[in-house]
């Protein structure tokens, strides 16, 4: 048997054994996926509003 029929062979022996998630465990992630994108999201927004903020102080003009 050569190394690709055996790779192959691996292949298909660990799809049987995956199980297909449930529903209430995918919902659950991406709950938490969102929820992070969104924590992610409000962390650089905040520190683009105060970059900007600082540099209009700084600068003292609009633009």
């Amino acid at each position: 048997m050569s190394i690709v029929e055996r790779k192959i062979n691996e292949i298909i022996q660990t799809l049987r054994l995956a199980k297909k998630t449930s529903r209430d465990d995918y919902t659950q992630h991406l709950r938490l996926v969102l929820l992070g994108l969104a924590a992610v999201g409000g962390i650089a927004f905040v520190i683009k509003l105060a970059s900007e903020y600082v540099t209009l102080g700084l600068t003292g003009r609009f633009g």
